[in-house]
């Protein structure tokens, strides 16, 4: 009874087990993350519980940590701005060994609004395509023009782009892809 029980459970785990062994393929962002305004750091200097602390990074792109005082954070990556509050601790703290943890990913932000389930803010930790950025916000509605979507970009100058969504999800082409960047808004009419 025992070898006939265990000859179902290997036939039914090669029947399930076997349609997954495929690799899922994951994407990694081609640029590391750049800190910016309002996001959560967390700042470890080790054995200096009086210097580690938690963080948010102001919106002129600072922050403030007792002795290394103002330190621009805008733009630099966890490792950079580790190095940056290394340099400041040096003359105050021996060996200062600092570790900076990005927690939450507020200023890399899409926003997407009109006829998706749900319109509302989106963090973008890392790479973020039109297609996910509808997909985070649940989809189209029903009453969506999905060819008819317009990203409002502000980077440096403000544009409008249209962008067809068929365009997107038809193209056998790998690159037919539409990269959105932080504070770009989508609108789905």
């Amino acid at each position: 009874m025992t070898s006939r029980l265990g000859g179902w459970v290997v036939a039914l785990l090669l029947i399930t087990g076997c349609a997954h062994t495929r690799a899922t393929e994951v994407a990694v962002p081609d640029q590391p993350y750049r800190i910016g305004s309002a996001d959560v750091i967390q700042v470890a200097v080790w054995k200096d519980a009086d210097l580690s602390r938690e963080l948010t990074v102001r919106p002129d792109g600072y922050i403030s940590l007792p002795i290394a005082g103002e330190v621009r954070a805008n733009g630099l990556t966890a490792t950079e701005l580790e190095k940056v509050l290394d340099q400041k601790l040096k003359p105050y703290v021996q060996d200062p060994r600092v570790t900076v943890v990005v927690k939450e990913f507020n200023s890399s932000r899409v926003f997407v609004t009109g006829e998706v389930t749900h319109p509302g803010v989106y963090p973008m930790p890392s790479r973020t395509s039109l297609v996910q950025a509808i997909a985070l916000a649940g989809g189209f509605t029903e009453f969506a023009s999905s060819d008819d979507i317009v990203v409002l970009r502000n980077q440096g100058k403000s544009s409008r782009v249209r962008v067809r969504y068929s365009d997107l999800v038809s193209s056998d082409d790998s690159k037919a892809t539409f990269v959105l960047e932080p504070g770009d808004t989508v609108v789905v009419p």
